[in-house]
């Protein structure tokens, strides 16, 4: 449970930050139950990171000390860059049913101070792939000569929303040199030659490689696949908050309390 009692599932977060360098947490949530989610998470900062938010299905109302407002819908997604810093408060909306993912990507030192930042992708801006196989939409990055709906101002972040259709096959190209994990949102499957197991709501970090096969099970496996190079830099990370040093983490909490946290440009 996290914010003011939204009921989700932590699939990583501190304690795996080496291992998925450059991306920090992943908070998913599927209800269909209103009071698991709708208290929402009022106002709290953010700063050095990238927080990237994508709904199948619901809605999330939204809004910044910037001054900025708008809506997440079904297909939709809101690449936020927290940069130098901003407060703002995500209140889902009762839906049918409640069903995304929030991703939290780091920020390099040198864009830790970068100016904040909105990036709303709507569903119609999505492309979306499909074969005899199933179907892939293409966030951001670029997926076999596709460019996504957004390209990333910092991390160049591969987000695909990879469906298979029931007892299809799916073969994904990776970058080699990239960190790659996988979200199974819904339906099972399995994952490579060895034909290992996935299962709904849990996710698998791969080795290295150049290629990814999915194969669906009766129901159809749909994923979130994320790739990205990592930063191998140095985390000091305080709820909110990620730097690379503990006096800057010490810094942003003093200027909270200070009211100087938000830089005005």
């Amino acid at each position: 449970m996290d914010g003011a009692g939204v009921h989700l599932v932590r699939v990583f977060g501190h304690r795996d930050v080496k291992d998925f360098d450059p991306f920090l947490m992943l908070d998913a949530f599927d209800s269909v139950n209103p009071e698991d989610y709708t208290k929402g998470f009022p106002w709290h900062p953010h700063r050095g990171i990238e927080t990237v938010t994508y709904l199948i299905s619901g809605r999330i109302d939204h809004m910044d000390s910037l001054g900025n407002k708008g809506t997440i819908t079904a297909g939709g997604c809101q690449w936020m860059t927290a940069g130098s810093g901003i407060l703002h408060q995500e209140m889902p909306v009762a839906s049918d049913r409640m069903l995304g993912a929030q991703l939290w990507v780091n920020l390099a030192a040198k864009d830790k101070m970068a100016e904040p930042k909105y990036r709303d992708i709507t569903v119609d801006m999505v492309p979306v792939l499909k074969d005899k196989n199933g179907e892939i939409r293409v966030l951001s990055g670029i997926y076999e000569g596709t460019p996504g709906a957004i390209q990333p101002d910092h991390v160049q972040v591969l987000y695909l929303d990879v469906m298979t259709y029931p007892g299809k096959t799916t073969a994904i190209p990776v970058q080699p040199d990239e960190n790659v994990f996988v979200y199974v949102i819904d339906g099972s499957g399995t994952t490579g030659e060895e034909s290992r197991p996935v299962q709904s709501h849990s996710a698998v970090l791969f080795e290295k490689g150049d290629r990814l096969i999915f194969n669906a099970g009766s129901e159809g496996l749909r994923l979130f696949l994320l790739s990205g190079e990592s930063l191998n830099e140095p985390i000091s990370w305080g709820g909110p908050v990620v730097m690379n040093t503990h006096a800057e983490l010490n810094l942003a909490f003093e200027e909270l309390e200070n009211g100087t946290f938000i830089k005005h440009r």
